[in-house]
């Protein structure tokens, strides 16, 4: 069984050939919600939000509805104001992308790359492992970002996820 729930507040305004959000929703792995009223509130993955995701998010406040929210739209559309979504809002780390549109850049990832991190921070690989399954290029994800993702889970709270960063971006 899933340890959270996946929620996405799906935009629509990507490719829905590629769009991986859709096809999480087409194997029952995630919900879509069209408006920001129809979300539920979790853990909001957001990239503008001023903490890191930990594995103490896991027992936190946002943890206790179990669920992931994350925002489906195109890179070239994501402003500030279209994360605004019920729950705690934290962002992912440094992980880099193994989808094919954007392979190799640390930060772009497709939505079920953004589940994948956070569930593997937060405890959850099999469900990682498991959503990542529904695409080809979704063991590569993995690979590429094997050695942060184990050394984000092991960490405690914000501040240690935010020092091992660290050690990657001053590598970039």
């Amino acid at each position: 069984m899933d340890q959270f729930g996946l929620h996405v507040r799906y935009e629509g305004d990507d490719d829905p050939e590629k769009c991986s959000a859709r096809k999480l929703a087409r194997f029952d792995r995630a919900e879509l919600h069209r408006s920001t009223l129809a979300t539920p509130p979790g853990i909001v993955l957001n990239p503008f939000a001023d903490t890191a995701l930990s594995p103490a998010d896991a027992v936190g406040s946002g943890a206790r509805h179990g669920r992931l929210v994350a925002l489906d739209c195109s890179w070239e559309t994501a402003e500030r104001e279209a994360f605004d979504l019920e729950g705690i809002h934290r962002s992912l780390p440094f992980l880099v992308a193994g989808n094919p549109v954007n392979y190799g850049t640390a930060f772009e990832l497709s939505t079920v790359e953004a589940f994948a991190g956070a569930l593997c921070i937060l405890g959850a690989r099999e469900q990682a492992e498991d959503i990542l399954s529904k695409f080809t290029w979704g063991h590569t994800f993995l690979e590429l970002n094997d050695e942060p993702l184990a050394r984000y889970a092991e960490c405690t709270d914000s501040t240690e996820i935010v020092a091992v960063q660290d050690d990657y971006l001053v590598s970039e």
